[in-house]
């Protein structure tokens, strides 16, 4: 006696494929945000903009989600946050353990795997294999983002050149860790000055990034390790706490940038 039904074949299965993709595309070929980068910050962003009703669209380079919050520092994988920043894990029904006075340690994969699940649960939709290739700028606002696919910057260039696409955001969050990578677009235009990352100093580092993430020129915000990037802060080294808080905080900037564009009325309900 079979085990799975025989109506759906290959071809069925190929059609669901490329029907819900392209049906998704087609949608998010618009969207409110557009957040650059799967790590935690651009998830906490999403999963936060999306429970407020906020139509969110996340891109990433690579072929998996969470960047480098699979592992903690140095290969090894419990991640640790520091006291206010153990809360968000209470939110998201993390569990985990005090070490030492107010530092917490959690498995890293049960952590991202858990975020990346409340973003999908809030409706984030994700584009992976994609990369940011530019900006859209227009009238000296930034409103979208120019993406191709990213196995195309592997293809010799005299064989083939790939034009990538326009996907257009009232609001994108460059959330692409040290890279900075809509940041430095902007820096090659001239349009804003980049700092640099600074030397490791978590105790400083931390309050820095949350403080400084928001709006670095209209239109696009700057979250997680893009503001120390971008302001010339200390690096964190392998904590995950400002992640988060920073995605929320870019997660609120977002929102009242849409309020004040006036093309987005607030769900009422708690972010938590």
């Amino acid at each position: 006696m079979p085990i799975f039904g025989s109506a759906a074949g290959e071809k069925e299965i190929t059609r669901a494929i490329s029907a819900v993709f392209i049906e998704e595309f087609m949608n998010f070929a618009e969207s409110d945000v557009i957040i650059i980068g799967a790590g935690p910050a651009g998830l906490m962003a999403g999963r936060d903009l999306a429970r407020r009703g906020v139509k969110t669209l996340i891109i990433e380079q690579n072929n998996y989600l969470g960047g480098g919050f699979w592992i903690g520092g140095f290969l090894m994988n419990p991640a640790t946050f520091r006291h206010p920043s153990q809360k968000i894990l209470d939110e998201l029904g993390v569990p985990y353990r005090e070490h030492s006075r107010e530092l917490y340690v959690t498995p890293a994969p049960h952590a991202v795997s858990k975020l990346i699940a409340a973003a999908c649960d809030a409706g984030v939709k994700f584009l992976n294999m994609t990369t940011l290739e530019d900006l859209m700028i227009h009238d000296k606002r930034v409103c979208g983002v120019v993406v191709n696919w990213t196995p195309v910057q592997a293809l010799p260039r005299q064989i083939t050149c790939v034009d990538p696409i326009g996907l257009e955001a009232k609001i994108v969050i460059d959330a692409s860790g040290h890279d900075a990578v809509a940041v430095r677009k902007l820096e090659a235009r001239g349009l804003v000055k980049t700092g640099g990352m600074g030397p490791m100093w978590v105790s400083r580092s931390e309050d820095a990034i949350v403080e400084h993430t928001g709006e670095v020129y209209p239109g696009l915000i700057v979250a997680g390790m893009a503001v120390s990037t971008t302001y010339g802060l200390p690096r964190m080294g392998p904590t995950f706490g400002a992640m988060l808080l920073s995605g929320r905080r870019a997660a609120e900037c977002a929102l009242e940038k849409l309020e004040e564009l006036q093309v987005y009325t607030p769900v009422r309900r708690p972010v938590s």
